[in-house]
C-alpha cells in the first residue's frame, strides 16, 4: 500500500520541469559536416590539402631526379664534391619533410578554427531556439543511447544556421 501511494504521489506531483518534454537532442557532427558553412569549409580545407600534397610530390620527384644525377656522377666527381651534393640532397629532403608537417599542421589548425567558429555561431541560435520552445536541456546525439526521433531538433537548427551563416572565413 505504501508503494502504491508513493508511485501515485510521484506521478501526479512531480514538477513539470523534470518531465522529458523539455529535453531534446541535436546531432552536432551532422551540423558540422552538412551545414552550408561546414561544407564550404571542408571543401576549402580538402582542396588546400590536396594542392599542398601535389606540390610536395612534385618537389619530391625533383629531388629524386637530382639524386639519380648525383649517383651517376659519383665516379666522375671527387669524393668531397660527392659528399657536398649528398649533404645538399639531405637538407632538401629535410626541408620537404618540414614543409609536409607544416602543411598538415596548418590544415589541422584551420579545421579546428572552422569547427570553433561554427560552434560559436551555433550557440546563440540554439539558446534562442530553446527560449522560444521552452526547452530546458539539449544533448548531443552521440551521448544518447536511444531516443524518440521527435525530440531531434537538428534539422530545425540547421535551417536557422544556414540562413545566418553562409560561410566561415579561414584565412
Amino acid at each position: 500500500m505504501k508503494n502504491l501511494v508513493t508511485i501515485f504521489f510521484i506521478l501526479f506531483f512531480v514538477p513539470k520541469s523534470l518531465q522529458a518534454e523539455n529535453l531534446h537532442f541535436i546531432d552536432f557532427k551532422y551540423i558540422l559536416n552538412e551545414s552550408d558553412a561546414g561544407k564550404k569549409a571542408q571543401n576549402f580545407l580538402k582542396s588546400k590539402l590536396e594542392n599542398g600534397i601535389k606540390e610536395l610530390k612534385r618537389k619530391e620527384l625533383k629531388i629524386q631526379e637530382e639524386e639519380k644525377k648525383v649517383i651517376q656522377q659519383k665516379k666522375i666527381i671527387s669524393a668531397e664534391e660527392y659528399k657536398k651534393k649528398v649533404t645538399g640532397l639531405r637538407s632538401k629532403v629535410s626541408a620537404l619533410q618540414k614543409e609536409r608537417n607544416t602543411l598538415l599542421s596548418d590544415v589541422s589548425k584551420q579545421r579546428s578554427k572552422a569547427k570553433n567558429e561554427l560552434l560559436r555561431n551555433l550557440n546563440p541560435i540554439l539558446e534562442k531556439y530553446m527560449k522560444e520552445r521552452k526547452i530546458r536541456i539539449v544533448l548531443d546525439k552521440k551521448s544518447i543511447l536511444l531516443a524518440d526521433e521527435n525530440l531531434n531538433i537538428t534539422k530545425d537548427i540547421m535551417k536557422i544556421l544556414n540562413q545566418k551563416l553562409k560561410s566561415i572565413k579561414l584565412n
